[in-house]
């Protein structure tokens, strides 16, 4: 071997912390879309009856939408971290917005490393790992594109004649879409579908919205009139019958980092409804939405009109739900249905089905061996998902893997086609059948009829290995 190409295979080696695939990548593009806070009010999910995103809803018409696509942690640090190095939290030990990926995990090899390592190039731009302004891994890219500094916030916010201690982060914008950050992301990514690339790409593309604050230019909100918004079903006393650790999930918000814990006066709920602000809020989580739809539609056309429509997989993910008052519950910080469950659309030309509902349980953990077998890269050993190309192919076919919610050494989740039990650290459990009660309404954990079903989901409880 020349003396060249041995240092070339010796530096990529040191550099990546793996031996190289030396050959030349001609696999599929992937546009790779990242959602923030983004529950199931998408038209096609029919999570509420006013969301209105008709891009996200055509690109749902265009592959597989999951209905019942879970987090692997219902907060951004820790889900977004195990999608992208493919080990769960309860293996890694990365539980709260606080922890650092290559603290916890110096050797990992995230999905873009390795994909560059077999010839594709690894772009990105917004919020993709945690943190929207920096890459988040400097390892993972070969570029990363931060907007440049906007003053938004300094001459646009609305007025508000609520005290200081309401809790109301939301609220119409009266500037144009180009000042927001989001949309200075999504300019850059179409810059990028509007180039000639020499090797196949990852283009990582990430919504910082809707995340709070939900504010947004005002026509965003004008798709929404506040008089007609419909607010989610909820059920009084919906927590008589929650373990004690569920209540306190409910109405504080805890970070697993350092065990802390902080809340609005009076939690968020009591807050948001003594303040009479229930209905605006989901106005504008509602309004929020749209503004994301309608930039991801900028994105999908500059997509189909560019030289890369017909070689280009797409992922469209959410990191986690979000509660706007379900079980007396706002943000995410909990174990539940509606926090734990996201939007996963994949479209990958001549390997997915269209226009198809899957309603198997899947995990965003699935991801990374899921777009490495889609681009026909070698299968990468240790990673905790497993491939969900078959179901991309047959989305009725049988599928028994439940998927797995962690959240805080010794809270897990485990959700089935049908059951979800929720097992907390110090002893409490939830148990909801959703066949019956879609809401999780009534916690069936004491219930005698029902300990084997317990027994069984016991079973893919973890057994926690912190680093």
């Amino acid at each position: 071997m020349e003396l060249s190409r041995l240092v070339w295979l010796l530096l990529c080696t040191v550099c990546l912390n793996t031996t190289p695939d030396v050959t030349v990548a001609s696999g599929p593009n992937v546009l790779f879309i990242a959602v923030d806070d983004l529950n199931d009010w998408l038209g096609h999910l029919s999570g509420h009856p006013q969301a209105r995103t008709p891009n996200i809803d055509r690109l749902a018409g265009r592959g597989v939408s999951f209905t019942r696509a879970y987090c692997s942690a219902p907060l951004c640090n820790p889900s977004r971290v195990s999608l992208l190095t493919g080990v769960e939290p309860s293996r890694s030990g990365v539980y709260g917005n606080g922890e650092k990926l290559r603290n916890k995990l110096p050797d990992a090899v995230t999905l873009m490393q390795y994909l560059r390592q077999h010839g594709y190039t690894a772009r990105g731009g917004g919020k993709v790992f945690h943190s929207q302004k920096r890459a988040g891994d400097s390892d993972s890219w070969d570029f990363y594109f931060v907007p440049p500094p906007s003053k938004l916030k300094d001459r646009a916010r609305p007025g508000t004649n609520l005290p200081k201690s309401a809790w109301a982060p939301w609220g119409p914008l009266d500037v144009a879409d180009k000042d927001m950050f989001d949309v200075k992301v999504v300019n850059w990514a179409i810059s990028e579908l509007n180039q000639t690339h020499g090797k196949p790409f990852f283009l990582a593309c990430g919504f910082t919205k809707p995340h709070l604050p939900w504010f947004v230019p005002r026509k965003y909100f004008d798709l929404h009139p506040l008089e007609s918004i419909q607010l989610p079903a909820t059920k009084d006393g919906d927590l008589d019958d929650v373990p004690n650790f569920g209540k306190k999930l409910a109405r504080e918000v805890y970070d697993p980092s350092g065990e802390r814990n902080f809340a609005t006066p009076g939690g968020d709920h009591a807050n948001v409804v003594a303040h009479d602000q229930w209905r605006k809020a989901v106005q504008a989580y509602l309004a929020t939405i749209s503004f994301v739809d309608a930039h991801v539609g900028r994105l999908l056309g500059a997509l189909e009109q560019s030289e890369h429509a017909d070689n280009t997989i797409i992922v469209l993910w959410g990191d986690h739900g979000w509660h706007l008052g379900q079980k007396h519950h706002w943000r995410k910080h909990a174990l539940w249905e509606t926090t734990t469950r996201t939007p996963l659309v994949v479209s990958a030309p001549d390997c997915t089905a269209t226009n198809r509902i899957c309603e198997r349980p899947v995990s965003l953990i699935d991801l990374y061996p899921t777009i490495v077998e889609l681009c026909g890269l070698p299968a990468r050993n240790g990673l905790d998902g497993q491939s969900i190309v078959p179901l991309l192919k047959d989305p009725i076919m049988k599928w028994d893997r439940p998927a797995l919610t962690t959240y805080g050494p010794g809270n897990h989740a485990v959700r089935t086609e049908r059951w979800r039990f929720i097992r907390y650290r110090d002893g409490g459990e939830e148990l909801y059948d959703h066949n019956a009660d879609p809401h999780e309404w009534q916690n069936l954990a004491t219930s005698s009829e029902h300990v084997d079903v317990i027994r069984e989901l016991r079973e893919s409880l973890p057994a926690e290995r912190q680093r």
